[in-house]
């Protein structure tokens, strides 16, 4: 796998879609005004009033659409960005501190996490585990390196060899070192942004007389704003899972650590092996996405089969699924 140049593509990927999802902001902000002017425009053809545009029409305009904008990417981002916020949301997700004087397999754990930590010189996150979760999966979260979780399901640690459980973590360390949880929530919060210029439309449409149309054409741009950012929300989100693999295979230098864990993720789908109902918000965190995902162009993470071909140049078949305990 030629981990540097899949990783030099997938930043410059996210990089270009970065930039479009701030030209999508940009052209709903942009929109709204237009939107708006030309509706006054066009009542003063139909009508006998001559309304004109109100004094301070574009600032009014574009101070509401990037109040709402804004005011929802704070309320979103700031639920993390404050000490502890990852903590929190993994314990909301059903996770809990992993106990390594209890369990082996959570010692186990700890120790990839360590080695795993000190390779990628970064700071070690909170390992974390959650229980009677059977499919193979993970996630991590947090603002920067230095208030970052990163846990497993029960599944996987019953189900992975110790080299497949290290592709894994460094999977979900890249995601941590590349600040791909801060970028998301920040995507995340744009997108609920771009959801209230729907619903200040839909609220001001609902008070009937001439806000219909108004509350219309606002309603119009808001819902396209929408559907932009998801979409390009998305489109980031399964370039970082591209990064973070081939970052996982350039600090563990084996294909087969995270290859494993991907094929037996593979498996589990093929046998019908289900999941936690993950939270909608948590979705684009988790390492192995929805299992609906086909490739659309709303899915968060890429198909298995495109991330296994990616990882070994070829397609791969899935793994039996032997747990350690088992085998040995």
């Amino acid at each position: 796998m030629r981990f540097f140049e899949l990783q030099d593509r997938a930043r410059a990927e996210s990089l270009r879609l970065v930039l479009l999802f701030a030209l999508a902001v940009a052209g709903t902000v942009a929109g709204v005004h237009v939107a708006l002017a030309a509706l006054f425009w066009i009542l003063d053809l139909v009508t006998p009033l001559a309304l004109g545009v109100p004094r301070g029409f574009l600032a009014i305009n574009v101070g509401v659409t990037l109040m709402l904008v804004l005011g929802g990417w704070w309320i979103e981002a700031s639920n993390l960005r404050a000490r502890g916020g990852a903590e929190r949301l993994a314990r909301r997700i059903g996770a809990r501190e992993a106990r390594p004087s209890v369990s082996a397999a959570e010692q186990r754990l700890c120790n990839i996490v360590d080695e795993v930590c000190i390779a990628a010189h970064m700071p070690r996150p909170l390992a974390m585990v959650v229980p009677r979760a059977e499919a193979i999966n993970a996630f991590a979260a947090g603002w920067d390196e230095h208030d970052a979780v990163l846990a497993v399901t029960e599944g996987a640690l019953d189900e992975l060899t110790r080299d497949e459980l290290q592709g894994l973590v460094a999977h979900e360390c890249s995601h941590i070192h590349e600040g791909d949880t801060r970028l998301n929530m920040q995507l995340a919060g744009m997108v609920t942004g771009l959801e209230l210029v729907w619903r200040f439309g839909e609220a001001m449409r609902e008070r009937g007389g001439p806000l219909v149309l108004l509350g219309s054409a606002v309603m119009a741009m808001g819902s396209f704003g929408w559907w932009a950012g998801r979409w390009l929300q998305a489109a980031v989100s399964r370039q970082r899972e591209f990064l973070a693999d081939a970052r996982a295979v350039q600090w563990t230098r084996s294909r087969d650590g995270l290859g494993g864990v991907l094929r037996k993720a593979l498996t589990q789908r093929t046998e019908g092996v289900r999941g936690r109902a993950w939270p909608v918000a948590a979705q684009h965190l988790m390492l192995v996405g929805d299992a609906a995902a086909r490739g659309g162009w709303l899915d968060s993470h890429p198909p298995l089969e495109e991330r296994i071909r990616r990882v070994y140049g070829h397609p791969m078949p899935g793994l039996p699924l032997t747990p350690p305990a088992r085998a040995a």
